[in-house]
């Protein structure tokens, strides 16, 4: 049977949380043609290269991807086994551990809000929350290295074959913008958005679409100014007047508040839908019971 060699793996881990060889070096206290020669050696036994070299800069390969996010798991949990350990709990106890994946488009405030009951369990619960692009979290989810993934949109394609979308619920939509173009375009909307400068999320993502179809329905055209997959840069684009913006009503509030925009309107013909997706048709894991109950009794209520 062949064996991982972890101490070659923290050498990997360590050059790819530092950005490179002179910091892994000081860190760890070895040299680095040593650090080098143990990273190679893991290399040879995964038979596929880690580090690609651009100019001066060491950058991860998809391989190296990959293994920088188990090696992540693998020294989180052994360093909270020391932990554990040292601690001497009365009960020696373990925490739970949750794993959550968090779709880049989903709203990263309605994440929290919608993940925060687990942080209060007692006895506690250890969560993780990893980000990324739909597809990847869902192959996650198949390793079972996840247990559940937030999304915009139920599972399609391959992975509806071997995981399940619970509905969370939806969200009407509304419309925003610094003071100035609130004002202006409250006067005649929905139709005053026909012309106006707007900052929308990427066609990939169910909200885009849904906007779409409500424009071309109400015979509107919007002057797209920039789009966004990333909602929080959307938002700050937003505040710094450059056009208007559209988000879940669920998500208003942090749009009025800690960016200062004002409401232009709301409408109930274009949603937002948000899932939580397992890999089991019934949720067994009790934080992801709790996260589902929450946030379909409270936040979609």
């Amino acid at each position: 049977m062949e064996w991982l060699n972890y101490h070659h793996l923290l050498y990997f881990w360590t050059v790819a949380k530092e950005g490179g060889l002179r910091k892994a070096s000081e860190k760890l206290h070895v040299s680095q043609p040593s650090i080098s020669t143990q990273i190679r050696k893991l290399e040879e036994t995964f038979g596929e290269k880690l580090f690609q070299r651009k100019g001066r800069v060491l950058v991860l390969t998809d391989t190296g991807q990959m293994a920088l996010s188990y090696a992540e798991e693998i020294f989180s949990l052994g360093g909270e086994l020391l932990n554990t350990v040292k601690q001497q709990t009365p009960a020696r106890q373990r925490a739970m551990r949750v794993t959550i994946g968090v779709e880049d488009s989903f709203p990263k405030l309605l994440s929290y809000d919608i993940l925060k009951p687990v942080l209060g369990l007692n006895p506690p619960v250890h969560l993780v929350c990893r980000e990324g692009k739909a597809e990847d979290l869902l192959a996650q989810l198949a390793m079972h290295r996840l247990d559940a993934v937030l999304a915009d949109e139920p599972p399609t394609g391959v992975a509806k074959a071997h995981t399940f979308g619970h509905l969370l619920g939806k969200s009407s939509v509304a419309f925003c913008a610094v003071r100035t173009l609130a004002k202006e375009l409250k006067k005649g909307f929905p139709k005053s958005l026909h012309g106006a400068p707007a900052l929308l999320p990427t066609a990939n993502t169910t909200l885009r679409r849904s906007l779409e179809e409500w424009f071309h329905a109400i015979g509107v055209q919007p002057r797209v100014v920039a789009e966004f997959e990333d909602g929080a840069l959307m938002k700050i684009a937003a505040a710094d007047g450059h056009g208007f913006i559209a988000v879940p009503s669920v998500g208003l509030n942090e749009c009025l508040t800690r960016f200062q925009l004002e409401t232009v309107g709301k409408t109930e013909k274009c949603t937002d839908q948000f899932y939580l997706i397992t890999g089991e048709r019934r949720i067994d894991h009790p934080a992801v019971t709790l996260i589902t109950e929450h946030a379909q009794s409270l936040i979609f209520s």
